[in-house]
């Protein structure tokens, strides 16, 4: 099988070429990034009581089998009849108004993030999974 081509790193004004988005250089900072902003998210903005939610087992094998159902596939993309690999559950009816149902199958949906964000209109990370 050949080798993926080289393209230029994602990161603006990065001459280096790689096969993934980011070069070695860039990855490790687009991690950080992304968790500081988790972080942030789960400290400061989500309650304790959903904070303890999605750091549970019960959340993480569910999320699994929301994953697994949907073939790890974005569901809305899908739709549109584009495969893009899904990066988060997201809950269609919200947690934080429907408790009962956050760990119900049918409640779950695999997205990308970009359609994550357009559902939620911007990035809140609410329902990530």
């Amino acid at each position: 099988m050949p080798a993926k081509p080289k393209k230029p790193c994602a990161s603006p004004g990065c001459p280096a070429l790689t096969t993934e988005r980011y070069c070695e250089r860039h990855q490790a900072k687009q991690l950080k990034d992304r968790r500081d902003r988790h972080r942030y998210y789960d400290d400061y903005l989500r309650d304790q009581k959903a904070r303890s939610f999605y750091q549970s087992i019960e959340w993480q094998r569910t999320r699994l089998k929301a994953l697994m159902r949907d073939h790890h596939l974005c569901q809305h993309c899908l739709r549109d009849k584009r495969i893009k690999p899904a990066d988060m559950v997201h809950h269609v009816n919200e947690v934080r108004k429907h408790w009962e149902q956050r760990l119900v199958l049918s409640n779950l949906i695999s997205l990308c993030n970009a359609c994550h964000n357009r559902v939620h209109g911007g990035y809140r990370g609410e329902s990530r999974g």
